[in-house]
């Protein structure tokens, strides 16, 4: 007991993890916390208005973490780790999903890349995991591939400048709070806060060694409300930041034009359907080899060509919708997308 009072009040990091009816996804990241080299941590778990909760789950880790737990309404993951930062003691915030685990030299990585090199917000990569299922390994390589849109959202090999991801993001706690923290977005939220770390002109950088294990969605259906969101949540920054729309966020926007005009094209013509089937064996292939298994390469192509046509219908949609016809910002899975 003496050791973990030491450690709420001299703590370096501090982990925020919003949870919303994921027991189960908590108990596996909470493991893996328990496993860190680096041990001056605490963490901070926020039930957002769940209806089954994770309290039994923290408890159990009480003899083996500094961890706090709180319950309150529902009102979207970017005000829930507001108020668990708000709750928070360390230097260091670092926000994690809850559907996240960590190897066991995460922080270690986080601690010595700042000792190298301070910066005042952070993130770091995703992988998957050998237990992942065959379909979470192909939404994980859609994610993360180069043919898809991994060269967008931050790497070694990056087309846009590394904007850190709520799965995956560090902060120093002055900076959050001189930046009000994350918006009342439910998506994109997380998008919103790094373009305020940037418009600040505050330090931020990519730690590659800083990887985390993402499971994201378990089947193609939750995959596509997810990116969906995601391609409407583009136009909503956009509308909020005109800057923040770079031509490389356009890729899945014209893919998702361009499947449309071959497949009506091969009404006419089935040669149409070519430059589609070529790009799916450059998937295959490229998703059996990263992962040894054809059948993952196989799921990979169905869940590329879900990533990059959901993405590029919302964001074709949010466009109609908020820049021809001006209404106002919306989410097309609000009600069923958290649960």
């Amino acid at each position: 007991m003496h050791v973990i009072e030491y450690y709420f009040i001299n703590m370096k990091y501090s982990f925020v993890i919003p949870v919303y009816n994921r027991p189960d996804e908590v108990d596996e990241l909470l493991q893996s916390l328990t496993t860190q080299t680096y041990k001056y941590f605490e963490v901070i778990v926020v039930e957002d208005g769940s209806s089954i909760t994770c309290e039994a789950v923290v408890d159990k880790y009480k003899p083996s973490l500094a961890i706090k737990y709180y319950t309150k309404a529902n009102s979207g993951p970017g005000q829930t780790r507001n108020y668990g930062a708000l709750r928070s003691s360390g230097e260091y915030l670092i926000i994690l999903d809850s559907d996240c685990v960590l190897p066991k030299g995460y922080l270690q990585a986080v601690d010595d890349d700042l000792k190298r090199q301070p910066a005042d917000a952070f993130g770091g990569p995703d992988r998957a995991h050998d237990s992942f299922t065959d379909m979470q390994k192909a939404i994980n390589y859609s994610m993360t591939s180069f043919f898809t849109t991994g060269g967008i959202r931050g790497g070694k090999k990056k087309m846009d400048k590394f904007y850190p991801r709520s799965f995956n993001m560090g902060v120093r706690r002055d900076v959050y709070m001189a930046l009000g923290g994350f918006s009342d977005m439910r998506f994109g939220e997380d998008i919103d806060f790094s373009i305020r770390i940037f418009e600040g002109d505050y330090r931020c950088r990519l730690f590659p060694d800083a990887w985390v294990y993402h499971k994201r969605r378990t089947d193609l259906c939750k995959f596509f409300k997810q990116v969906h969101n995601s391609g409407i949540a583009r136009i909503n920054l956009y509308k909020r930041y005109p800057s923040s729309l770079k031509l490389v966020h356009l890729l899945p926007a014209v893919f998702t034009l361009g499947v449309a005009f071959f497949l009506v094209g091969a009404i006419f013509c089935l040669y149409s359907l070519l430059p589609l089937a070529l790009f799916a064996l450059i998937i295959w292939i490229d998703a059996t080899i990263r992962n040894h298994n054809a059948l993952i390469g196989l799921y990979a192509v169905a869940a590329s060509y879900v990533q990059l046509i959901g993405y590029g219908t919302g964001f074709w949609r949010a466009w109609w919708e908020r820049c021809v016809l001006g209404r106002n910002e919306f989410e097309a899975f609000k009600k069923n997308f958290y649960k």
